[in-house]
């Protein structure tokens, strides 16, 4: 079944789930300004939230913002760093000091720029595991105390199909993604009692700008042959999984990953 099928098809935004209890929740975004970063902004936009997201990558954020100029409440962008930890939880501070705590944090941002083992120096590694890791521990440590002050929240962390599928090129990235389901669980299991949710969501091949860099029509042809259905996944699919995931629908959802994948194996 092709993706013009309109049972494969993706839904128009007036045809999307709406939360009402995701309404006026103070929601934090890495990684917002592109791909399915942008999808999470726009998704929790149109369900009137407050929405920050830090990117490093201006022009595409102030671009994102523009287009959601017309929105109830549209989302602020901040230039953060995410490997400098100390500018990342100033600006988070300062931000929870201004408008107060955050309910939800979607750790997004990521880098899968590939590579060989042989290419990997110390610096490189320290590198990429602070691109792709240290910095959602740190955003969320950021986080918790005003989550708990509230009585609670919810930490979306973003994995990847990458390592599950052991793809080529990818070692360090597929190393830090691995690491995000352990952290997701461990975050479940600390801070469970205060009723702060921790979940994580396992995205496959996602059609975005950046990823057709890295595929021809017949390279996206074979993933679309390794789905169990057909179509091709684009940034709405996974915001619709976190937005049930940050909702109070899944109030006792916590500790598990999910995936939103075509059943890509």
């Amino acid at each position: 079944m092709s993706e013009a099928d309109p049972k494969r098809a993706p839904l128009t935004r007036d045809q999307r789930a709406i939360y009402p209890s995701l309404k006026g929740k103070r929601v934090l975004i890495t990684g917002g300004g592109s791909g399915i970063g942008a999808g999470l902004v726009e998704g929790f936009v149109r369900q009137h939230c407050d929405v920050t997201f830090f990117d490093v990558a201006e022009a595409d954020s102030q671009a994102l913002v523009s287009g959601l100029a017309g929105v109830q409440q549209p989302p602020i962008f901040h230039k953060v760093d995410l490997t400098d930890t100390k500018a990342l939880q100033a600006k988070i501070a300062e931000l929870i000091d201004a408008n107060g705590a955050f309910d939800i944090l979607l750790n997004n941002a990521a880098n899968d720029d590939r590579h060989t083992i042989e290419q990997v120096d110390e610096e490189y590694w320290e590198n990429r595991l602070n691109v792709n890791l240290k910095h959602l521990f740190f955003a969320a440590q950021a986080v918790i105390p005003g989550m708990k002050a509230k009585g609670g929240g919810t930490i979306v962390n973003l994995g990847s199909i990458s390592w599950h599928l052991a793809l080529e090129g990818l070692t360090l990235y597929q190393t830090s993604k691995a690491a995000i389901e352990g952290l997701s669980r461990s975050f479940a299991r600390e801070l469970g009692r205060d009723n702060i949710r921790s979940v994580c969501i396992v995205p496959g091949n996602v059609r975005t700008p950046r990823q057709l860099k890295w595929y021809t029509p017949e390279g996206e042809a074979e993933i679309v042959k390794a789905q169990c259905m057909d179509g091709r996944l684009v940034p709405d699919d996974i915001a619709a999984m976190a937005l049930f995931l940050a909702s109070d629908d899944a109030r006792l959802v916590t500790g598990h990953t999910y995936f939103v994948d075509a059943g890509w194996r």
